[in-house]
């Protein structure tokens, strides 16, 4: 007896989803999606000017840090099978706020980055996901040195983080630890839209 040969199974989808990586200047959003990203990553670095300086001082900067993004950083990276996370890193320089609306629109999620050696210039970013957003977000310590430099309470309670905005810690420059500190402002994502009805996550 003959038997008919099943068809091919159609290719799966893939789900997206648009990440803000966020954070004042030289908190590490540049590295961050460099160390993960399965494209050569799309950045706008630019030499810091003399007159940027005026503007942005560099004064502290612990990294002399020497360049600045003008406009946005872009990566990409699959999840599993069946999910790609977008990245669009946003400029630190105050100069460049006006930008954040427009990066952050259609996004499901962000990432706001944090330097607790410099935790001042943090406090724009979380008032922004706080008080002039609707987007979820997650707020990380960048590890510079590799460790601790501060508990989490303590950090949560100098930047004034409700209970419910999570606060975890990773290493912009571990493609490991940025994957995971990724896949946490996804599930935060979902947890956040599924409680108001609206989805994270497009399909084509």
């Amino acid at each position: 007896m003959a038997y008919a040969s099943s068809p091919d199974r159609p290719p799966r989808s893939r789900a997206s989803a648009k990440i803000v990586i966020a954070g004042g200047f030289g908190t590490g959003k540049t590295t961050l999606v460099g160390a993960v990203s399965e494209i050569p990553p799309v950045n706008t670095e630019a030499w810091m000017t003399q007159a940027a300086k005026t503007v942005d001082p560099l004064g502290g900067d612990p990294g002399g840090k020497t360049t600045t993004t003008v406009a946005m950083d872009f990566g990409r990276i699959t999840m599993g099978d069946d999910l790609v996370l977008y990245l669009f890193g946003t400029p630190g320089q105050p100069r460049f706020w006006p930008m954040w609306d427009d990066l952050c629109r259609g996004a499901s999620g962000a990432l706001v980055l944090v330097d607790t050696r410099r935790l001042d210039v943090s406090f724009p970013a979380v008032n922004y996901f706080e008080n002039d957003s609707d987007v979820p977000f997650v707020v990380a310590v960048n590890l510079f040195d590799g460790r601790h430099a501060h508990p989490l309470p303590e950090v949560r309670d100098a930047l004034g983080l409700p209970p419910q905005v999570p606060l975890t810690t990773c290493d912009a420059r571990d493609r490991g630890s940025v994957a995971r500190v990724l896949t946490e402002t996804l599930t935060h994502t979902l947890q956040m839209t599924a409680g108001r009805g609206s989805g994270a996550l497009t399909t084509p």
